[in-house]
């Protein structure tokens, strides 16, 4: 079994399907108010759902808050992990 080092931590909060708190994102891919792409330390992830905001975010420490209504988070391949992308140096 692959073991992920510390450095690599990641964490999710979804909060009665309205409010979702990541940790350790390191870059946002694209976003419009139904999808929003961002890698993660761990790789890719991908949030689904209606009226979706991006409330907050930094890609210094790697936390985001996204509001909305949020329907499904999908998991990418870990192995992939993007250079920053025009969005995500903005936010530098």
């Amino acid at each position: 079994m692959k073991e992920i080092s510390s450095a690599a931590d990641q964490s999710i909060i979804l909060e009665n399907r309205r409010k979702l708190t990541i940790t350790g994102m390191t870059d946002v891919d694209s976003f419009d108010e139904r999808t929003i792409c961002l890698y993660t330390q761990l790789g890719e992830l991908t949030v689904q759902g209606s009226s979706l905001h991006i409330d907050s975010m930094s890609i210094e420490t790697g936390d985001m808050t996204i509001s909305g209504e949020i329907r499904s988070l999908i998991y990418g391949d870990e192995q992939r992990r993007h250079p920053l992308s025009a969005i995500g140096r903005l936010f530098r």
